[in-house]
């Protein structure tokens, strides 16, 4: 799965920025990244969602335990990767049918996040319990909401395309030829909200995540924040 957004969205991490300038590495444009996501996935589907954002996904070469799905609700998009153990627990917390499946609770736990929960949204991911990587735009209000679970079961990285869009995929060999060394591993156990600003972690929300540098040879830096960290490739 793919998800690249514009700086009119969000603003990439200065760890992420700082490690393209410290090694500049040949990168490619997020129209030319979303190209190379469907010319080199069979049956891929791709998305542009106004002007500053782009979804792609493919079921091909997808686990059987961890499938990808995608769904749309209300102006909210959402791509989703892996499965959820208290799948069932959750419909019935959120009020949905037994037909409802990740994808489908994802929008719904955001809806209520967005509109009606008086509480963080750590509270949110900190309650999905399984194997998942997720990446949420609600293109009426253009906020970003990314998470990777616990145990970084589901892969999922992050880096800065050559136009200076950020860029999320399960992928790293596709983000490794369009980010250059501006490219880390989307910390495990942790979201990224842009309505709340910055990178924390479910079990540590009011802890600031910090980047450390990595070694000349790997990208740029890796992040590490609590009780969570995660290197880069």
């Amino acid at each position: 799965m793919l998800g690249v957004f514009s700086g009119a969205i969000v603003s990439p991490p200065d760890e992420l920025v700082a490690a393209g300038c410290r090694t500049p590495s040949p990168k490619i444009t997020s129209d030319a990244l979303v190209k190379r996501f469907v010319d080199t996935n069979p049956s891929s589907v791709s998305l542009q969602i106004g002007d500053n954002a782009q979804l792609a996904y493919t079921h091909h070469s997808e686990s059987m335990l961890q499938p990808r799905s995608f769904a749309v609700k209300d102006d909210i998009f959402c791509l989703f990767e892996g499965a959820l153990d208290n799948l069932g627990s959750l419909r019935q917390q959120y009020g949905l049918a037994k037909s409802a499946n990740e994808v489908i609770l994802v929008i719904e736990a955001y809806k209520a996040l967005r509109d009606r929960a008086p509480y963080p949204p750590n509270h949110v991911v900190g309650h999905l319990s399984g194997s998942f990587a997720f990446i949420v735009f609600d293109s009426s209000t253009s906020t970003l909401f990314v998470a990777s679970d616990q145990f970084g079961k589901v892969p999922l990285y992050w880096g800065i395309t050559a136009d200076g869009c950020l860029a999320f995929a399960d992928n790293i060999d596709l983000l490794k030829g369009a980010c250059g060394k501006s490219l880390a591993s989307f910390p495990q156990g942790c979201f990224y909200s842009t309505a709340v600003g910055e990178l924390r972690s479910f079990e540590n929300p009011k802890n600031k995540i910090t980047a450390v540098p990595a070694e000349e040879e790997k990208s740029g830096c890796y992040f590490q924040g609590g009780r969570t960290s995660s290197s880069c490739s």
